[in-house]
């Protein structure tokens, strides 16, 4: 149909995980420069998801009211804003400000991104075209970070989101010159833009409601383990920043790796029986996270290698988490998918942010930070799917 718009499309969904991934390595740097402590870094992170979540329901119906190509183009412009303030910040709360603009710029293409290929694409045609989008997704934490870090050796932190601002500069011009409008014609485009009607059956929907929070779970965990890791191996074990870059690129590959593979569990399992994997395997994560804590090697690279290997199993929990339970939130609304979505979105991401900020409150070192996170969630979910009185909440809705 318009096969030239999917190079389009995977350079635009670059920007969101660039945005979170470029800098891990330069986060106990910027703590030392700005003189706050790790927790006060890590909210940089936990800001810019919550904002992306909170954008999903800010932004979803402009894009619906005025199209997609002007919330692309206004999105990609308060990127590159929002990167040069991060630049040029001298002082933290400034930081933090940018970080919160930098997810509202990103949750804007995110949300055109996702909308176009509804828009021009069958559902079949569609639900490939996400899989390469999602693939985009996947591959950026495996390369970003070594990017991030060689460039904040070279040129200091700072390099970082002027990178992130000069490739917003090409996605301007590519947008302005090949982005085709894609909204459909029969868009309806008055009324108010945003009515509590319009979200309630959403939310009054059990079977949603379950699917979204073991999203948020899920995301939760990997949201924990990403803001952590930097503080915990680089300041506490003392690894250099490429290093640093190696192993979160490695933990990167084996999630690219489970993101190929979960179609195919999916295919044979099931989406509930998936999902069900998936939390055990979550699960297990936290348990070996404590167990190798207690009786694992305490310093330099065998202990980071003990920290992350656990963490492979929560990417690959991830991995084959996503999918079904996203798949299963939205079964049941086919005439509201796009105010469906944008609800577990928000659910997801600002939830997750919510959390993370919760835990980073304590003063629990990283491993036991990500192992409570995600042994905590896992377990209330489990516990919930193994209560026949809660099987509507949970159960295939065939009827859909």
């Amino acid at each position: 149909m318009r096969r030239n718009l999917l190079p389009i499309l995977m350079s635009m969904v670059v920007l969101s995980p660039l945005a979170i991934d470029i800098y891990l390595p330069s986060m106990p740097t910027m703590a030392a420069e700005f003189s706050v402590s790790a927790s006060e870094v890590q909210s940089t992170l936990v800001l810019f998801l919550f904002a992306m979540g909170v954008g999903q329901i800010l932004i979803g119906p402009l894009a619906d009211r005025f199209g997609r190509r002007p919330i692309a183009l206004a999105g990609v412009l308060l990127y590159i804003a929002s990167s040069i303030l991060a630049a040029v910040a001298m002082e933290f709360h400034w930081l933090q400000i940018a970080r919160v603009l930098q997810g509202l710029a990103a949750c804007s293409t995110s949300i055109v991104v996702f909308s176009a290929v509804r828009d021009c694409f069958t559902p079949k045609e569609g639900a490939r075209y996400y899989s390469y989008l999602n693939g985009v997704i996947c591959v950026i934490p495996a390369l970003a970070p070594t990017l991030g870090g060689l460039l904040a050796l070279q040129f200091g932190w700072r390099s970082t989101f002027v990178f992130m601002m000069l490739y917003a500069v090409i996605i301007m011009i590519l947008i302005g010159y090949r982005l085709p409008e894609t909204r459909p014609e029969n868009t309806i485009t008055s009324g108010p833009l945003y009515r509590w009607a319009r979200y309630q059956p959403v939310l009054q929907e059990p079977h949603f409601l379950f699917y979204a929070f073991a999203c948020m779970a899920g995301m939760a965990a990997i949201l924990t383990y990403v803001s952590y890791s930097p503080v915990w191996l680089i300041d506490r074990l003392g690894v250099s920043e490429l290093t640093f870059s190696g192993l979160f690129g490695l933990n990167a590959v084996v999630n690219i790796v489970a993101c190929f593979v979960a179609p195919m569990v999916i295919t044979r399992l099931g989406n509930r029986p998936t999902v069900i994997v998936a939390l055990v395997a979550m699960l297990i994560s936290a348990l070996l996270q404590v167990v190798v804590q207690l009786v694992g090697p305490q310093q330099g690279l065998a202990a980071a290698f003990a920290f992350m290997l656990p963490m492979m199993l929560l990417c690959i929990g991830f991995a084959l988490l996503l999918g079904p339970a996203t798949s299963m939130a939205l079964s049941a609304f086919g005439e509201r998918a796009g105010t469906a979505t944008a609800t577990l979105g928000f659910i997801q991401m600002s939830g997750a942010s919510l959390l993370a900020g919760l835990v980073q409150q304590t003063a629990l070192p990283a491993p036991y930070a990500v192992a409570l996170v995600m042994g905590l969630l896992t377990l209330v979910l489990l516990a919930m799917m193994a209560m026949p009185k809660l099987d509507h909440w949970h159960q295939e809705q065939h009827h859909h």
